[in-house]
């Protein structure tokens, strides 16, 4: 572990005025790894390593104020001021360190409809990286402890101990520095911000954003990307110069663009009058049971006006229209008359919800007008019975509205960390609309994690909100013989991962499985640990994310021991699996432990003054701390395999 002591700062205060733009730019080049580092630890860990990376170089380079060089001492000279000079230069780090840390904090605020985004909110459009994954180096056991604690704090509380462990900062600056960056409660954050005994592990290797290692991205789908790419590009040419023909045009529609030409199919998919009406129990005779046999409801399924500002806003979204669109979601217009799921008021709103059959479209514009809209897409080939459960009508003030299949007859909610609480029935409408159920909280604040349970055709389904307009399924069971979450040992095992699911947020997943695949008796006698991974499959079918966690007897939730994204380990496909960790006994020693799934014959770790083999798939050798092993494993039938993330 590498310990560096920052330079004392408890003579800094933030500075209201800014300063001048050479002694703000002085004070970034001199102080940029602390800066990094504080922006990297204050943003929100469900962004992911690698984004948290970029950002955190993006705010630090944007802490730069705008506006004109001074016209006094060496500028007049046409010279740069002196960098790290006393007296001034602490006014300039404190200043722009007041920046990064507002744009951090505002960088972990989910967006709303009810607001444009702010900047930080947004992703860096610099420094941008392409067919690469940046990330910090790897810690020992500690780092990795304080960075799943650090996971459940919230942003000030972030801040709070960043501001105490690196900046040095007494508690009185402190609580300034954080009502300064805009923080409504610092007394809070700062008791929130915990004991200061491992405040020397804020400068570990583990959270410098500025000593990197990098790995590629799939390079066989990103060639696949490019080619579509390409194809994508030629359609687009063919669609403008269609588009750029003289003619009528359709007319404005609400928030869509103005109209560019005429054309017979692309106004036939606009026609409110030609959207695809299923009768409401085509699902009871269906051959396939998805989204494509949903009926039509809501109390606006009828609203002509609606429906054709719904479309317009589709085909043409204008400039005051916010659009998204999940990872490998075309945003693109219908290729014909899509099909209505849903039109009517919901909350402050009115939604309609479209499936084209690839895509499920939302589109919400206010009660009381309709030049402003929201426009939301998420892909949903191949959707069954078992993923085709229930959509995102709205989200207001943290919580949600779920319009659920036609075939649901029942619906409650269960906190999963308390497996042991019976679920709370909630009473859904005439239309298979639920009341307002809180969503799990997007932050690292972990203290409760909100799933629902769905029963209808004599089956019951946990779903849960991961930030998509579709809920997420929620299985256990080794690859291949995923079922759905309903046994008691089947939610304890969810109770210790759950908070882990902040880490696929808002990447297209369609359901997350989580099994043991190892059961690992510990050294000294200190009990037993249990070996989990999960796996967050996409919609799009690319970037699943793979997740192994260690669970020690008595702990409350399960540490991350290894990830990988793109990766087939842990599926259907490749249902092996190998993770390892450092672990410190109650006697105070370290040993490195390693699991396997049942594929493994044998483990060997080597390397950071280890060595040692067994022969099963359970490993565990003393250790010094901090150690950095390799670990490697040969399955049954003598192939080699590495752990999880590195083959």
């Amino acid at each position: 572990m590498l310990n560096v002591t920052a330079p004392d700062t408890a003579t800094r205060h933030p500075s209201p005025v800014p300063p001048d733009v050479e002694q703000a730019e002085a004070a970034i080049v001199e102080h940029y790894p602390r800066l990094v580092r504080l922006a990297y630890l204050v943003l929100p860990p469900f962004l992911g390593r690698h984004r948290r990376v970029l950002t955190a170089h993006a705010l630090a380079q944007r802490a730069l104020p705008r506006g004109r060089r001074s016209s006094g001492g060496a500028a007049q000279a046409g010279l740069p001021g002196q960098r790290g000079t006393a007296g001034s230069g602490d006014a300039g780090y404190a200043y722009v360190r007041l920046r990064v840390l507002r744009s951090a904090l505002e960088a972990g605020v989910p967006p709303t409809f009810r607001a444009w985004p702010k900047r930080a909110q947004l992703p860096a459009l610099l420094p941008q990286v392409w067919g690469l994954r940046l990330f910090p180096r790897s810690g020992g056991a500690e780092e990795l402890a304080l960075d799943q604690w650090l996971a459940t704090l919230d942003g000030p509380g972030r801040a709070a101990c960043v501001l105490r462990a690196l900046e040095r900062l007494p508690e009185p600056e402190v609580l300034q520095v954080l009502a300064a960056a805009g923080v409504a409660n610092p007394a809070a954050a700062v008791a929130e911000s915990g004991d200061p005994v491992h405040d020397a592990l804020f400068t570990s290797p583990e959270f410098d954003p500025c000593v990197l290692q990098a790995r590629p991205t799939d390079l066989l789908r990103r060639r696949r990307f490019a080619r579509a790419a390409l194809a994508a590009g030629a359609a687009l040419a063919v669609c403008g110069a269609l588009l750029a023909l003289p003619g009528g045009g359709w007319g404005d529609d609400g928030a869509a663009a103005p109209p560019y030409a005429r054309n017979a199919a692309s106004e036939q998919a606009l026609d409110p009058g030609k959207l695809i009406r299923v009768q409401p129990t085509l699902w009871r005779t269906s051959s396939r049971t998805g989204f494509s046999t949903w009926p039509a409801r809501g109390d606006r399924a009828d609203d002509t006006g609606l429906l054709r500002r719904a479309l317009a806003v589709w085909a043409r979204p204008g400039k005051s229209v916010v659009a998204s669109a999940t990872p490998g979601t075309p945003p693109g217009p219908p290729m014909g008359p899509p099909q209505l799921l849903f039109a009517g008021a919901v909350d402050q709103a009115v939604v309609v919800l479209l499936y084209d059959g690839l895509r499920v479209v939302r589109y919400a514009e206010p009660r009381d007008g309709t030049s402003v809209a929201a426009l939301d897409f998420a892909r949903t080939d191949g959707a069954s019975a078992e993923s085709a459960t229930a959509l995102v009508l709205s989200r207001v003030d943290g919580n949600v509205r779920y319009l659920t299949a036609p075939w649901v007859t029942g619906a409650a909610t269960r906190d999963l960390l308390k497996p042991g609480e019976a679920p709370t029935t909630l009473k859904l409408g005439p239309d298979g609309v639920t009341p307002p159920v809180v969503s799990p909280a997007p932050g690292g604040n972990c203290t409760g994690w909100n799933a629902l349970t769905l029963t209808g055709e004599g089956t019951t389904r946990l779903v849960t909100d991961l930030g998509e307009l579709t809920a997420a399924r929620l299985t256990s069971g080794a690859p291949g013989s995923e079922r759905d979450v309903t046994e008691g040992a089947e939610l304890g095992e969810w109770s210790r991962t759950a908070c882990l699911l902040a880490s696929v947020r808002s990447h297209g997943v369609r359901s997350v499985n989580a099994w043991t695949y190892a059961k690992q008796t510990l050294p000294e006698g200190d009990g037993t640990a249990t070996w989990l991974c999960s796996r967050a499959e996409t919609w799009a079918g690319v970037q699943d994310r793979v997740q192994a966690q260690f669970l020690t007897p008595g702990a409350p939730l399960a540490a991350q021991a290894a990830q990988a994204e793109g990766s087939p380990a842990c599926g259907p496909r490749e249902p092996r699996v190998l993770a390892g960790v450092l672990w410190k006994s109650k006697a105070g020693q370290w040993y490195v432990l390693a699991a396997g799934s049942a594929q493994f014959a044998s483990l060997s770790a080597s390397g950071g003054g280890v060595s040692g083999a067994a022969t099963g798939n359970r490993l565990a050798v003393k250790a010094p701390a901090g150690a950095q092993v390799e670990l490697s494993g040969r399955l049954t039938d003598g192939t080699k395999a590495g752990v999880l993330g590195r083959g």
